[in-house]
């Protein structure tokens, strides 16, 4: 499994968008995803989770992302059903139905994949986190492909896709291990009613909690 180092949340969108075909430096289009999701305390989104290794599909999921700041993310799993990842701000869980274990960890002290989306849960700043940042068209929309300040951090390069008023659609995550996860958003909501007690994890019947740093 692979388990979280940074700390995931979303924006209003109250900008004006870009005209197709507009020049958008580097520094403007950080600046604008930046204000688009700085603002709201919420959000929630359908995902897709592709992942990849050596060129070749291996794993397709999908399911509801919830986003709550500070430090609060929700991952239900549709397909497979009752599979769940949640960060309660200070842990993060791992629940796999069929195993029927709860994998627990520091927040700060995890390895996952998902990673590349947890500083949307605080305040983003992209050169807060990332380095060496480029862009490259891609139809109407724009790749934004930066590399991790960490090097401690288990990805080497995270790459956002951005439509013109600046929403990420996508993410494209290259693993330390070759590996490749490939996150695709759809029906972004922003400042959702969602309540307290989602973010707070409550161990299915039957499963077996087990502490990442008491294995190690």
């Amino acid at each position: 499994m692979y388990v979280s180092r940074f700390v995931l949340t979303f924006g209003l969108c109250l900008l004006v968008g870009i005209p197709a075909g507009a020049a958008v430096s580097v520094q403007e289009m950080l600046r604008g995803i930046e204000q688009r999701y700085n603002r709201p305390r919420t959000l929630q989104f359908q995902f897709e989770q592709s992942e990849a290794g050596r060129g070749r599909i291996t794993r397709t999921e999908s399911g509801t992302l919830s986003l709550r700041k500070p430090g609060r993310m929700r991952w239900d799993y549709t397909a497979p059903e009752g599979k769940l990842f949640l960060s309660d701000g200070k842990f993060v869980y791992f629940f796999n139905p069929l195993t029927m274990k709860v994998s627990r960890s520091k927040l700060r002290e995890s390895d996952d994949m998902r990673a590349p989306l947890a500083f949307l849960m605080g305040r983003l700043d992209f050169h807060r986190d990332f380095k060496k940042f480029r862009t490259t068209p891609e139809g109407e929309d724009t790749y934004v492909i930066a590399e991790p300040k960490s090097d401690k951090a288990p990805y080497t390069q995270v790459a956002f896709l951005v439509t013109p008023d600046y929403r990420i659609k996508m993410l494209r995550v290259n693993g330390q291990d070759q590996s490749i996860m490939v996150y695709r958003l759809e029906n972004e909501q922003t400042n959702p009613s969602l309540a307290d007690g989602m973010f707070q994890f409550k161990m299915p019947a039957g499963a077996i909690l087990v502490d990442e740093e008491e294995i190690e």
